[in-house]
């Protein structure tokens, strides 16, 4: 028999806020997998930057999907952990081909500005919720997915 969790937030709360988490973090997870894609296959004059840069993001968000699977399990609720699963779950869409650099750019700032929705709408759940935890991982997120799509955007702005 499992023990009850009892940390002041109900079952259906915390069932509620690990499905959107989970959103959160198939979304985060392909977006990994897109940033690393586009850090082994990048071309042209900017290769150096944006071969670091994209390396920079995608070792950080091998970090952040790991914060959030983890914030799912202490809600009580299994994280999902498979290709399947997260193609299910995310709003980012996958590459048909290997985009040119400038293409690599906007796409990974449509995917961080994707990440930054989902965990925008989880937040007034999380505060009804009164799940502090949850609105502060929220909040570290979107202070990172902010500033990285800024930075990217940056790259191609005249």
């Amino acid at each position: 028999m499992n023990q009850p969790i009892n940390i002041g937030i109900s079952e259906a709360d915390r069932k509620e806020l690990a499905q959107g988490l989970s959103r959160l973090l198939a979304d985060t997870y392909t977006l990994y997998l897109k940033t690393h894609n586009y850090h082994w296959n990048v071309t042209g004059p900017m290769f150096q930057t944006l071969h670091l840069m994209f390396e920079t993001q995608y070792n950080e968000l091998a970090l952040a999907v790991d914060l959030v699977a983890e914030r799912i399990r202490a809600l009580g609720v299994y994280a999902p952990g498979s290709y399947g699963q997260y193609a299910k779950l995310t709003s980012i869409k996958e590459d048909d081909a290997i985009p040119v650099a400038k293409d690599m750019i906007r796409n990974l700032v449509e995917g961080q500005e994707t990440v930054i929705r989902t965990a925008r709408s989880l937040l007034p759940l999380a505060e009804k919720a009164s799940d502090e935890s949850t609105s502060d991982l929220l909040t570290q997120r979107l202070q990172l997915h902010e500033k990285t799509a800024w930075m990217l955007r940056s790259l191609i702005e005249n």
